[in-house]
């Protein structure tokens, strides 16, 4: 009873939609609609997440995209042999990006992304079944990453910056299956850290042999977010010796997986365009999530998690219907990282069927409004965790979870 397992605690693992693994595939309004493809499309500053090499091939000297996304998931949990049930009632994440660029020479542009890859809330019932793994958690990064973008030929351009993550995480469970207090309230754990930041970098190439096809590549690095300091509050505690639980601190950190992008695009009958990228996350650097408690009568917590590289592969079709209307669909299928056996209710997320869609509306010569939606399919699946320990003994946690999400999203796009 005294072993306390904080699983997942610091898990900006509940991405509650989108992809697998804790990422955010909403990282811009003409790019998801058309399947999240974007490392060799140029029509927007949105290059500056997906290719920061391209924003020097922008026609115009200043272009801005900005805009939002409302999420909303679903997902539901259910084990025939024990009859439980639960379903999940998440508050609308709201994902955000901003994107600018300015040329300064026809061969160098300079420019400045800000965007939430990793973000998102999920709340399970009260005292669910799989509340001793995870209750709700709310977590918040946000990334900042000046660029530069160098034209070295008329056919090949190179970019990239460092990158600024910061972000918070809230993270509550129940301590174990059956503990609480003399009234019966559950007892259970709080973990809260804010304030988080560290250091990454991108670097990126695009390379267009001809006027109507276009190769890119885009490389994110790894960044560790290093939690030092954050608070753990422990609620209804029996009052006994064997239960030593006090609001203490802790360390931990989670590393953001580097990923690789590459894709083309190709523009055919003069106003089509198709596009499709390759994208795989190193999700294997995700092996275990340790804590580290600051009072010595909690022991530290090894929770395993031995994620896998995934990939995930994007199309995407862009359609110039009149001078105002732009039109655009995609589709996109998200291989989940997680390994069997270690299938945690914090990221129930199995493999994804993703639709996409979308229009931009151009107001004028130097404003168009850009709609996306999303709809992610996730598959079935009968899956456990296999590592949750009571008293020495390993207490699998298993079911059936079904998942889904939609995602409607507006911006706009400036270009002067």
């Amino acid at each position: 009873m005294k072993k306390l397992l904080l699983l997942t605690v610091f898990a900006l693992a509940t991405a509650v939609t989108y992809a697998g693994g804790y990422r955010v595939s909403l990282q811009g309004q003409r790019a998801l609609a058309m399947g999240h493809t974007g490392v060799a499309v140029v029509n927007s500053a949105e290059l500056g997440f997906f290719n920061p090499s391209g924003l020097v091939y922008l026609e115009n000297r200043l272009n801005i995209s900005a805009g939002g996304f409302g999420v909303f998931s679903d997902v539901v949990y259910q084990n025939e042999q024990t009859g439980d049930f639960a379903r999940t009632d998440s508050p609308v994440g709201t994902p955000l990006y901003l994107y600018a660029s300015y040329k300064v020479t026809d061969w160098l542009t300079m420019g400045l992304s800000v965007y939430t890859p990793y973000g998102s809330t999920v709340e399970w019932e009260d005292d669910w079944a799989g509340s001793h793994l995870v209750n709700n958690i709310d977590l918040a990064a946000i990334y900042v990453q000046p660029l530069v973008s160098v034209k070295l030929s008329p056919y090949f351009s190179v970019g990239g910056g460092p990158i600024y993550v910061t972000g918070s995480v809230n993270f509550n469970r129940n301590l174990n299956r059956t503990l609480s207090d003399i009234d019966g309230n559950r007892s259970n754990v709080t973990v809260d850290a804010t304030g988080v930041s560290s250091w990454g970098w991108s670097a990126s190439a695009m390379f267009s042999p001809t006027e109507k096809l276009r190769v890119g590549f885009n490389y994110r690095s790894e960044i560790i977010l290093e939690a030092e300091g954050g608070e753990a509050d422990f609620e209804n505690i029996p009052n006994s010796p064997l239960t030593p639980f006090a609001d203490t601190q802790f360390n931990a950190e989670l590393p953001l997986p580097a990923e690789v992008t590459v894709g083309l695009s190709y523009q055919f009958f003069d106003k089509w365009l198709f596009a499709f990228d390759y994208n795989q996350t190193l999700w294997s650097v995700y092996e275990s999530l340790d804590l580290e408690f600051a009072d010595p009568n909690i022991p530290d917590s090894k929770n395993a998690r031995n994620y896998k590289d995934s990939s995930i592969y994007r199309f995407g079709l862009q359609y110039d219907a009149t001078d105002m209307f732009t039109l655009r669909a995609g589709y996109y299928f998200d291989e989940s990282p997680v390994q069997e056996g270690y299938f945690a209710p914090e990221t129930p997320r199995n493999d994804s069927n993703n639709f996409t869609a979308g229009l931009s509306i151009a107001l004028n010569n130097h404003f168009a409004i850009d709609a996306s939606f999303l709809y992610s399919r996730f598959k079935e699946i009968d899956a456990s965790y296999d590592y949750y320990f009571e008293n020495g003994q390993a207490v699998p946690f298993s079911g059936t979870y079904k998942s889904s999400a939609f995602a409607p999203g507006l911006g706009i796009t400036y270009k002067l």
